[in-house]
């Protein structure tokens, strides 16, 4: 997965955060419907790390570890309310919307429910 090329330099710290969330979704819902494992949240916050030092951004392991929370708590929502079929189709159109050239108004919606996620009282 390539995180990112999804974040242009003027991206807002917000902007990071929520798509960071999207991106470890995506990420867990794959790993989830591709090999029935959930990625752990100490792999998600390493995972985050990594994606975060390619383009040179740093956010503390506290806030790692909550927004891989969050990124779990959407991916198993994701699974627990809809079929296997449309579950992997989820997890794909999450995927190709990584590539900012790619128009998804399913990764819009989901977008706007990782920005929901973050701004949930008790997740600041």
């Amino acid at each position: 997965m390539s995180f990112d090329r999804t974040l242009p330099p003027t991206t807002t710290e917000r902007g990071i955060r929520v798509a960071l969330i999207f991106a470890l979704a995506a990420e867990r819902l794959t790993l989830y419907y591709e090999h029935g494992k959930w990625l752990t949240d100490a792999q998600a916050t390493s995972l985050a790390a990594d994606w975060l030092g390619r383009s040179k951004r740093q956010l503390a392991v506290e806030e790692r570890r909550r927004l891989a929370a969050l990124s779990d708590k959407l991916a198993r929502q994701i699974e627990g309310s809809v079929s296997r079929e449309a579950g992997l189709f989820i997890s794909h159109e999450m995927n190709e919307a990584l590539d900012p050239n790619h128009q998804s108004e399913l990764a819009l919606s989901l977008m706007a429910e990782c920005e929901r996620l973050l701004d949930e009282p008790g997740e600041a």
